[in-house]
């Protein structure tokens, strides 16, 4: 059952289990948090308030922490390096990139030794040789594969040769297919606008390492030997469906990307089993909302109620009567509990539209940005 709506979840959506309300902490119930980076941990430059303070409570309560990302630029060790800067201790074993990833997904189909042409950065090489093997930079070497990570400097002559290795057959990857990346300017070219360069001339789509799709999960995985993680991002289009695709419990942080409307318009294969404002929701009891057989379930702030009143968190109550039209939103208290009780009632019928939950999204007095 989803904990945010109590009902059976969609073919292509996760099967989360229903936390009990008063049940301890996130923190205390998974044994290895997967955490991604920008708009999680940091943004820019600088640690999201409260993220430092969050993060050594959590791993104090004993959740492990590994730090999982799409960025193909930077090595382990450099994000190590940053994040220690910023207070957050960590090694470059606790990095895990979608280089890697790629790296793995390569070496899982090629002997060692195999020439693999990289239209990517340094810590994509790397990677690479970390899993033997043999980076180059023209066709002419007849390489195996084609690996494509973003870098700010990548040239027209390395996507050229990039292009025809994979016209002549190479094994295509990319690290991931993020359209944009963050920057202090706003979203800026990713990846994924730049893998469209080799697509358009070759007609070739590459398999991907990065989130959404499942091999960076599965490196993380195996790198962290975690058995019940729990997946925390600010993105639904890449760390909750990725982690949704994986079969991962996951956490959405608002201090990114993805905003309050985004969570309340998701998709079953985007649905995270919790929403929080930023990583102190890893230190915090999670409130179970939704249809628990027409009882209140739990005490106090974080009772939930499928009574005639519909969904209800805390002070907040939503409802949507008919399971199709407009969502209601009315009450007090904490935002996100009211968030909690809107996106329980836009998920529990069809999917809603931005018009049927912009009445109650101002109710909810959170700007949906």
């Amino acid at each position: 059952m989803h904990p945010l709506t109590g009902t059976a979840p969609a073919a292509d959506a996760a099967t989360t289990a229903l936390l009990e309300p008063g049940q301890r902490p996130p923190a205390t119930e998974y044994d290895v948090g997967l955490l991604d980076l920008d708009g999680v941990v940091y943004s820019g430059p600088k640690a999201i308030p409260g993220a430092v303070q969050a993060l050594a409570a959590a791993r104090e309560a004993g959740l492990r922490l590994a730090f999982v990302t799409n960025n193909a630029s930077r090595s382990p060790s450099a994000v190590a390096e940053q994040l220690t800067r910023l207070g957050v201790a960590a090694r470059s074993a606790d990095v895990v990139t979608s280089a890697q990833a790629a790296a793995t997904l390569i070496a899982n189909r090629f002997p060692a030794g195999s020439p693999v042409l990289v239209a990517g950065a340094i810590a994509l090489r790397l990677a690479l040789r970390e899993r033997g093997l043999r980076p180059v930079s023209v066709a002419a070497d007849r390489p195996a594969a084609v690996v494509q990570g973003f870098v700010p400097d990548l040239n027209y002559g390395l996507l050229a040769e990039a292009g025809v290795a994979v016209r002549d057959g190479a094994f295509f990857v990319a690290t991931n297919t993020d359209a944009t990346l963050p920057t202090p300017r706003g979203p800026q070219p990713g990846n994924g606008s730049l893998v469209q360069v080799i697509v358009t001339a070759t007609g070739t789509h590459p398999v991907v390492a990065g989130k959404p799709e499942t091999p960076l999960h599965a490196e993380a995985m195996a790198r962290t030997g975690a058995k019940r993680p729990l997946v925390v991002g600010d993105r639904l289009d890449t760390d909750i469906e990725g982690a949704v695709r994986g079969g991962a419990d996951s956490m959405l942080v608002l201090t990114g990307v993805s905003t309050p409307q985004d969570a309340v318009l998701a998709p079953s294969s985007r649905r995270p089993t919790y929403i929080a404002a930023d990583l102190g929701g890893l230190l915090e009891p999670q409130p179970a909302v939704g249809p628990r057989g027409g009882r209140d379930v739990g005490t106090g702030d974080g009772a939930a109620s499928n009574g005639p009143g519909g969904f209800r968190c805390g002070g907040w109550e939503a409802r949507r009567p008919d399971g199709r039209g407009p969502v209601e939103l009315d009450g007090h208290g904490a935002w996100i509990d009211g968030l909690r009780a809107l996106c329980a009632a836009a998920w529990s019928g069809e999917q809603v539209t931005p018009d049927q939950v912009e009445p109650a999204l101002k109710a909810l007095g959170r700007p949906a940005r």
